[in-house]
């Protein structure tokens, strides 16, 4: 279902919510560390998984790097064979 590499720009308009992420600067660096809680993490992944059909395992360890803009898009481009997967 996903449509080709998610982007930077993905990632933003999916952070761009403010009833989910109300403290993130429009401006945000891509490099610019994130803090992300349980139930935005969890949103983020729905979001993820109904915009763009790619499924992250929540229980992944990796998904403790999803600490900036950068960091999300790369791994959710991994690739379906490798997200959520040990």
């Amino acid at each position: 279902m996903s449509l080709g590499p998610l982007t930077e720009q993905d990632v933003r308009e999916l952070l761009a919510d403010p009833r989910i992420f109300p403290d993130l600067p429009a401006d945000l660096a891509a490099d610019a560390e994130l803090v992300i809680d349980s139930m935005a993490l969890v949103w983020l992944l729905h979001q993820v998984k109904a915009r763009f059909g790619v499924d992250a395992d929540p229980e992944d360890e990796d998904l403790d790097e999803f600490t900036s803009v950068a960091r999300i898009t790369a791994y959710l481009n991994r690739g379906p064979q490798n997200v959520g997967s040990a």
